[in-house]
């Protein structure tokens, strides 16, 4: 069986994560950006997708929810892209 490539593998894991975030609600929200979009983000979202994941489920929650607005070190096209997943 032939092995993967690495950025494959790379995707599979953040969207698994992506699922099992450890709260239901950003589940949602990412679990399912990741089924829609994982494949399409190129190499530097995928880092930024990275970083955002490895946040705090509190600061993810906050922002998801609307309670505090997203700080400019995460106020990008994708953390925006992102929210839209809320609704």
């Amino acid at each position: 069986m032939a092995e993967e490539p690495l950025e494959q593998v790379r995707r599979k894991k953040l969207q698994f994560r992506s699922w099992h975030r450890g709260t239901r609600e950003l589940d949602l929200v990412f679990g399912r950006f990741a089924d829609a979009s994982i494949e399409s983000l190129d190499a530097s979202e995928l880092d930024a997708y990275e970083r955002l994941l490895d946040l705090h489920d509190g600061d993810l929650m906050d922002w998801v929810l609307g309670l505090r607005p997203l700080p400019a070190e995460v106020d990008t096209p994708l953390s925006r892209r992102i929210l839209s997943f809320r609704s």
